[in-house]
This record gives structure tokens, C-alpha cells and sequence, in this order.
């Protein structure tokens, strides 16, 4: 099974990236999805999470209540390098899980969009490492037209991630996404050309 880590930043186009590679039939593991399964009720990762914060940011039902839990941990570092200890092993342990799961199923390709793929080390068990690039500016400018954010709210949720030019050196596939939406149609087609047809085809 070839494994690719996909990686990016807020705003960087990575989830577009990812549905025309998902619309072409290849399968991935979202890592955003696993971490609100490893807090549903009833989860060893939930209970971390009432342990370390309180009960205080749990709804009346007992589910997370992700805005408080957001605003304890969104404007200060070590609350959030908490909060990230809390869920590592268990959204490790469910990725490997399902890891195991593809290959058992002779997954040609398995796409896995983890934000923390640099940082938390996946990339080492990474065949190839795409990153999905745009320079600040251009993260700003978009954030701020898509999200009504000021810059300085911009900024600081650019700020809170790993830079994208510090991913760089990590990369095997670097997808410029400064550009236009045709642009980045026209590198997705080529790298799938490119890179992954030929898998494909070898996995028949």
C-alpha cells in the first residue's frame, strides 16, 4: 500500500486537494474525523479530556462542548500542548487501526490528511510527503475574505500552525496553490498522471 501524507495550513486549499483526489475513488484517513471519533461519549479520549479541563466542557448530554474547550485552549500554548496530550495515543492508536484495515483490503493507495503530520512524526511512515503550499500573504488575504477574519485574527490562527515554509524541506510534492482554481486543477491532473495512475495500474 503506498501511504501519502498530505499537509498544508489553514487556508492553504488542502481539503480541495483532497476531494479531487477522494472524487478520483482514492481512499483516506482524515485525521479531523478520528479525533472527534477518539471524544465521543463514552471514550477513553473524552475522559482525558474532563480529567485535564473539567467537566465544565461538556454539554448537558454529556457530549464535548468544543467552544468552551476551544476557548481554553485557542490563545494559550501550553493549555493546547495539553489538550494535544490528551488525544496523541489515541488518535494513534485509531489511525494505525485503520492503517490495518486498508491493508488487509489491498488498498492500492491510502491518502492520510493529518494537520499535525510534521509535527506529531507521521511523516516518517509516509511514502511520499505532499505538501499544499501558498505563501502568507496569500493565506492572509484568503482567510480574511472567507472568514470575515482582521488581519491580526488571521495572523494568529496562521501563527498557531507550523510554517509552510518550514514544511518544505519535508516534501516530496510540493502543490503550489498561489495561484488560480485552474491552475491547481491543471498540477492535480498532472500529479495524478504522474504519480498515482502508474500505482494503479501496477496494482492490478
Amino acid at each position: 500500500m503506498f501511504k501519502i501524507g498530505l499537509t498544508g495550513g489553514i487556508a492553504s486549499g488542502k481539503s480541495t486537494v483532497l476531494t479531487y483526489f477522494k472524487d478520483k475513488g482514492i481512499l483516506y484517513i482524515d485525521a479531523d474525523i478520528v479525533a472527534r471519533e477518539v471524544v465521543e461519549p463514552g471514550t477513553e479520549g473524552l475522559q482525558a479530556i474532563v480529567d485535564t479541563f473539567g467537566s465544565n466542557v461538556l454539554h448537558d448530554d454529556g457530549t464535548l462542548n468544543r467552544e468552551a474547550l476551544g476557548a481554553i485552549v485557542f490563545h494559550n500554548e501550553e493549555k493546547r500542548q495539553l489538550l494535544n496530550g490528551c488525544l496523541k495515543i489515541h488518535i494513534r492508536n485509531r489511525i494505525l487501526e485503520l492503517t490495518s484495515q486498508y491493508e488487509k483490503a489491498n488498498t492500492p493507495v491510502l491518502i492520510y490528511d493529518i494537520p499535525l503530520l510534521i509535527e506529531g512524526e507521521w511523516y516518517t511512515m509516509m511514502d511520499e510527503v505532499w505538501l499544499v503550499y501558498v505563501n502568507e500573504p496569500t493565506q492572509i488575504d484568503r482567510l480574511m475574505s472567507r472568514n470575515g477574519y482582521t488581519k491580526k485574527d488571521a495572523l494568529a490562527r496562521i501563527n498557531s500552525q507550523m510554517r509552510l515554509d518550514d514544511k518544505r524541506s519535508y516534501a516530496d510534492i510540493i502543490i503550489d496553490n498561489n495561484g488560480t482554481p485552474c491552475d491547481l486543477l491543471v498540477r492535480l491532473n498532472s500529479i495524478w498522471e504522474e504519480h498515482i495512475e502508474p500505482i494503479l495500474r501496477e496494482s492490478k
